[in-house]
């Protein structure tokens, strides 16, 4: 290659991240700006910085609240479905069920529907289905955790299939032929190789979870509302807050950059293990 090509792939990929990082720029700069200054003067540079925007939204007691929420659900979202994911690729994999095929084309299936198909069986499911004398799943953590695993279950085996296929057979056999039980099979074989790939799927769909927006401002009110559906509170009949909105945004973005920081080598093992399986 000669010299003045290698710079073609730099110049190529610095443009591609310019593109992708500039939104965020311009949502931070945004939210450090008095809303005067975002009609007066449209800068994409930062000048002075305005902190207000987040000190309302970090003394707003509602919007903790919502926080709080969406924590609890997309962490509680992200464990059920890896776990079932889990022990249902496990059989996918293990065992000759009949019509196997079929049922992991069926759970896609799910995936692939809008979620909008789902709002109204969901709604009634949560309020009266579901409904214990004055109890319900609707507007609560619960509730979520569990209506969220309709979409993100499905992604979880497809996800983890591939990672349990990957994993040989021989090796449960082995284990099988030394005396081990079915559930150390799984815990002390199984389990630990497949962590790439319960890692990727455990902070995807948390990610889904976290970002989901159109289940969680339909089926709740306060209780349970997250922090995605707290942005449309500000768009308000004698205006809209933006600055506060992108705030809000930012902090939106920040658990999920910093588990992404901290578990990407894992994405990348977990997105090609078992890749090469012949």
């Amino acid at each position: 290659m000669r010299k003045g090509n290698r710079w073609l792939p730099v110049l190529f990929w610095t443009l591609i991240s310019f593109l992708t990082l500039f939104p965020i720029y311009w949502l931070f700069v945004i939210s450090v700006k008095p809303a005067v200054e975002l009609f007066s003067t449209p800068s994409v540079i930062l000048s002075d910085v305005y902190w207000q925007n987040y000190l309302d939204v970090l003394g707003d007691r509602t919007l903790r609240g919502y926080m709080i929420n969406s924590l609890v659900i997309s962490t509680g979202n992200a464990v059920l479905c890896t776990l079932l994911g889990f022990m249902a690729c496990y059989a996918l994999s293990r065992f000759d069920l009949p019509g196997k095929e079929s049922i992991f084309f069926w759970t896609i299936t799910n995936r692939m529907a809008p979620p909008a198909v789902f709002l109204l069986p969901l709604f009634l499911l949560l309020t009266q289905v579901y409904r214990i004398g004055d109890f319900s799943l609707a507007d609560t953590r619960t509730g979520m955790i569990l209506v969220y695993c309709t979409f993100n279950l499905p992604f979880a085996i497809w996800t983890l299939r591939p990672t349990l296929d990957g994993i040989p057979k021989e090796l449960d056999e082995a284990a099988y032929v030394d005396g081990a039980s079915a559930w150390k099979v799984i815990s002390e074989v199984v389990f630990p190789l497949a962590r790439p790939g319960l890692a990727v799927t455990l902070i995807l769909t948390w990610v889904f979870a976290w970002n989901e927006y159109l289940l969680a401002a339909t089926l709740t009110n306060f209780n349970a509302r997250t922090l995605t559906t707290g942005l449309s509170e500000y768009v308000t009949t004698t205006g809209t807050e933006w600055g506060i909105m992108a705030a809000i945004s930012v902090f939106t973005l920040i658990p999920a950059l910093i588990i992404f920081s901290l578990v990407q080598r894992h994405i990348v093992t977990g997105l090609t293990f078992g890749a090469v399986k012949g």
